[in-house]
């Protein structure tokens, strides 16, 4: 069976690479009702910095999988007073994006969108930087 992510329709521009490279993540997982997968960089730090940890929530809609969010985190502050936070989140369900500057309609933010996914794609399939952990809901 192939695992198709729906991309016509979307206010943001999710390209057949991107939706190809999450797909296959869906494989095992063909039959729950929805899908979790977060990606992280063993060695990212408030203090070294390094690659930001992604989070991608998937619904399956049965022909297709929908995508909820997309979520990139960053540490903000410095030394033991750093958190993550959201740096930038494409809410699919909402219709929002949020960064650390506020909250807009998610059409906004197709040029930041675009940049993200090319860096995005640029490190997990050829600097392979993440662990990749993938949780599901049935």
């Amino acid at each position: 069976m192939t695992i198709r992510i729906k991309r016509e329709g979307l206010a943001l521009p999710v390209s057949p690479t991107f939706a190809l490279y999450i797909a296959d993540f869906l494989v095992p997982y063909e039959n729950e009702k929805a899908v979790t997968i977060n990606f992280r960089d063993p060695n990212y730090s408030a203090d070294d910095g390094g690659y930001h940890p992604v989070e991608i929530r998937l619904v399956n809609g049965g022909s297709e999988w929908h995508l909820c969010y997309i979520s990139d985190f960053c540490y903000v502050g410095s030394g033991y007073c750093a958190e993550l936070a959201k740096d930038l989140d494409f809410d699919f369900d909402a219709g929002m994006f949020q960064n650390l500057f506020g909250t807009s309609p998610i059409e906004q933010a197709i040029e930041m969108f675009q940049v993200w996914e090319q860096n995005f794609i640029y490190y997990a399939t050829i600097s392979k930087v993440f662990e990749i952990m993938v949780s599901a809901d049935n």
